[in-house]
């Protein structure tokens, strides 16, 4: 019997390959969004849903839903996201409420939603797609940093909570994605005083992006953190992810801030 999951945010970028990959496995995947309709997501083995992960009456009708209409769920992938970028004096309460109703209390919300069926079974996986931005930080990402310092910790302390039941929890830290990240998935928050700084470092971000995994690569490790029935709970991305972690670790502050500065802020 094929085993069943669901995955949120999964309209593009790491969400849509994922989704693909678990369909593709031979798995009954739950891909959901908010605008199912506009999704360009076809298998045989997917079945779309619609999702606010900012919206828990959303997110209670469609877990509700997933677990009538499919029983047993193994596994919850929590990938929606986006970020928010620019100075954090330039952001708005409201981009900063937005920013933190995604990427972590709309993947609390997700986790708490699902808890009582994956303790009933006794079993289940959760995928909490993080990013390396949860274990170093890089200009004009401050807000965006802080919600994946968040989930790291969240993740690590839920871990515990969650051996008795057999239910085990996972993190997936992807390094730079070539996705539409810097595009329809991200927020830009401005103020004048900060535009000469903004110019000097958002092109090498870009940059940076242009030049880092596909969202298929990441694909791969998320279905392996799934799938491999161990208790490991951090998974790089590709090489490239693997490689900062290891020198953040490895590295002083004072010296690993110097690459940061000189790879990120244009001269």
């Amino acid at each position: 019997m094929a085993k069943t999951v669901l995955i949120t945010g999964a309209s593009s970028g790491i969400g849509r390959a994922t989704a693909l990959l678990f369909a593709q496995k031979g798995w009954t995947t739950i891909a959901t969004m908010r605008t199912p309709e506009k999704a360009n997501l076809v298998h045989e083995n997917i079945h779309l849903m619609r999702l606010d992960v900012t919206d828990s009456d959303s997110i209670q009708q469609a877990v509700s839903e997933a677990i009538s209409k499919f029983g047993e769920i193994e596994v919850l992938v929590n990938n929606a996201g986006y970020g928010l970028l620019g100075a954090f004096e330039a952001a708005t309460p409201e981009q900063i409420q937005r920013q933190f109703a995604t990427n972590v209390f709309g993947l609390m919300e997700m986790i708490r939603a699902f808890l009582p069926h994956f303790r009933e079974r006794r079993s289940g996986v959760i995928v909490n797609i993080t990013s390396v931005g949860g274990k170093m930080a890089f200009p004009l990402y401050s807000l965006y940093h802080s919600t994946k310092w968040a989930v790291e910790g969240f993740t690590d302390s839920l871990q515990y909570e969650l051996e008795s039941f057999n239910i085990r929890v996972k993190l997936v830290e992807p390094g730079p994605i070539k996705t539409d990240f810097y595009g329809r998935s991200a927020d830009l928050a401005t103020l004048p005083d900060y535009d000469q700084f903004v110019e000097k470092v958002l092109p090498q971000l870009k940059q940076i992006g242009e030049q880092g995994e596909s969202p298929e690569q990441v694909a791969q490790v998320i279905y392996q953190a799934a799938t491999d029935g161990t208790r490991r709970l951090r998974y790089a991305g590709d090489r490239p992810a693997s490689l900062l972690l290891f020198l953040r670790k490895l590295l002083p502050d004072r010296i690993f801030s110097k690459i940061v500065r000189k790879s990120s802020i244009k001269p």
